[in-house]
């Protein structure tokens, strides 16, 4: 399913095929937690800002409407009107950073719904049954995400857990994949690779789950309170592990000088919210580095955002415009902003594949690399 066309360095340019489309890597995954991108993004709208993965949270739809729900909608591909392929997070993180009062066994974790108070129980097979009615293109296995930094012990029990709960995943999702009411029986299976911040155990815990063959693997875990540093960190001593003829997904990450390191030390797929979370307070990223249009310097400004991006909102609109409906707590102030910095990120993997495709990849990363983290000067 997943080819590799050629390296530079660590950096891989390959395409993942799926039931529901092939995924030209390096790819970022735009994140529609709830069925959607806040901001008012449409399908179609993730189409024409040339999103090639979306990506659902488990436990927010399993909490509301429901899972089963969107099984009998024929599935969340039609539900939301989305033909392209799906990731869907397994809800650990969620479980972990959002509910209360949690209690974690080998069974699984018992936790209070952020919602409404509710007790819920969720493990590996619980996960892997909200996904496969979800149907998905792509689930992700069950794990514990714990804090940066944990004690080392908790930490090497909690992997431990984590290895025995990715078997258990395995083989649920297969016997789910075999029943005649499955939405999708061709949903795929990533393991998820723990160990805080601790090398050795991030080594163990990726040759030991490397061995049960699932269709990708992801690095989880960080961009949860340590710095980058220790996260590139990381990403270096778990990399030489991970299988080559396997997507490598790094969770969660991150800014764009944080995918530029990533696709450098070896990385496939990104996600974050951050996209669409700044551009809802009116922090964008340009080709210029990043901007806060909030700033009164561009009230009166007539330019797009970036004269350098054919997103929907420069196309048409101007700093001033963009700013004023954010001033005034207009939605399409927040729907415009959206749709760039999403049309931004999109872009800046079509650049990184077309660099790595052209040999150039290590040019493009040293300009890029700091030009993207600077602060636009006009």
């Amino acid at each position: 399913m997943f080819t590799l066309y050629k390296t530079e360095g660590k950096a891989r340019r390959g395409r993942f095929d799926t039931v529901h489309g092939s995924i030209q890597t390096p790819v970022f995954m735009n994140v529609g937690t709830c069925a959607t991108v806040k901001g008012g993004i449409a399908a179609e709208d993730l189409e024409e800002v040339k999103c090639q993965v979306e990506l659902s949270n488990t436990y927010h739809l399993h909490l509301r409407p429901g899972d089963r729900l969107i099984h009998d909608q024929g599935g969340l591909h039609k539900f939301m009107g989305w033909k392209g392929p799906i990731l869907t997070d397994s809800g650990g993180f969620q479980v972990f950073s959002l509910a209360s009062l949690r209690k974690i066994s080998e069974e699984g974790v018992k936790f209070a719904s952020h919602i409404d108070g509710k007790r819920i129980f969720m493990g590996p097979e619980e996960s892997m049954r909200i996904q496969s009615n979800l149907g998905s293109t792509i689930a992700m296995a069950f794990d514990e995400c714990v804090a940066n930094p944990s004690p080392y012990e908790y930490v090497k029990q909690s992997v431990d857990r984590t290895s025995r709960w990715l078997l258990r995943c395995k083989e649920e999702l297969a016997r789910l994949n075999s029943l005649p009411e499955t939405v999708n029986p061709h949903q795929l299976l990533f393991g998820i690779n723990q160990g805080g911040t601790y090398e050795d155990l991030r080594i163990a815990h990726m040759k030991k789950i490397a061995e049960y063959d699932c269709d990708g693997y992801a690095i989880g875990g960080l961009a949860v309170g340590e710095s980058a540093d220790e996260m590139y960190r990381i990403i270096e001593a778990v990399e030489p592990y991970m299988p080559v003829n396997k997507p490598r997904y790094l969770m969660g990450v991150g800014t764009p000088v944080n995918i530029v390191e990533g696709v450098y030390r070896g990385v496939d797929f990104f996600d974050c919210v951050m996209p669409s979370r700044n551009a809802r307070h009116g922090n964008l990223f340009t080709w210029h580095g990043k901007m806060n249009i909030l700033n009164e310097k561009y009230a009166e400004d007539s330019r797009p955002i970036d004269p350098d991006c054919g997103c929907p909102a420069c196309r048409r609109h101007s700093r001033a415009y963009i700013r004023h409906l954010l001033k005034a707590e207009e939605m399409l102030g927040m729907r415009l902003a959206v749709l760039h910095n999403l049309y931004f990120y999109n872009d800046l993997m079509q650049k990184i594949r077309d660099a790595l495709d052209e040999d150039r990849y290590g040019e493009f990363y040293s300009y890029y690399r700091i030009k993207l983290g600077e602060r636009v000067d006009d």
